[in-house]
């Protein structure tokens, strides 16, 4: 679980396509990652699969390049980065999974009241987006 509020900014190292998917490296300033955490990068929740001084190594599979703007990004990318929630963590934002069920399309952007809103009729049950 994630606040959805970003802790630090990070880059993509290196990008290497695979047969699964694609396997990343960013370069990120946590100095205590543990193999198996979740990191949420640009709002997506990627596992850690090694680490060292600087940066961490994950995964994106065939559905997640799907439904995310991960199959995008190359070497100097810079992205978004949220550590997992520890019991007792302050909740400064909202719970979100970042976990991607579906990939919607904006059908409007409309000034209101000078707030800018977005709707998509087949998302609007799923998702308030502000």
């Amino acid at each position: 679980m994630f606040t959805g509020l970003i802790e630090q900014i990070g880059e993509v190292e290196s990008v290497r396509q695979t047969d699964a998917g694609r396997e990343l490296r960013i370069r990120a300033p946590f100095t205590d990652l543990t193999s198996g955490e979740s990191i949420a990068v640009n709002g997506a929740c990627l596992t850690v699969r090694e680490f060292g001084a600087g940066w961490f190594d994950s995964a994106a599979v065939v559905t997640t390049l799907e439904r995310t703007t991960i199959g995008n990004w190359k070497k100097g990318t810079r992205v978004n980065l949220e550590r997992a929630l520890r019991p007792g963590d302050r909740l400064g934002g909202h719970i979100v999974q970042g976990h991607v069920d579906c990939v919607g399309v904006v059908a409007a952007v409309e000034d209101q009241f000078g707030e800018w809103t977005k709707s998509n009729d087949a998302l609007r049950r799923l998702c308030a987006i502000t």
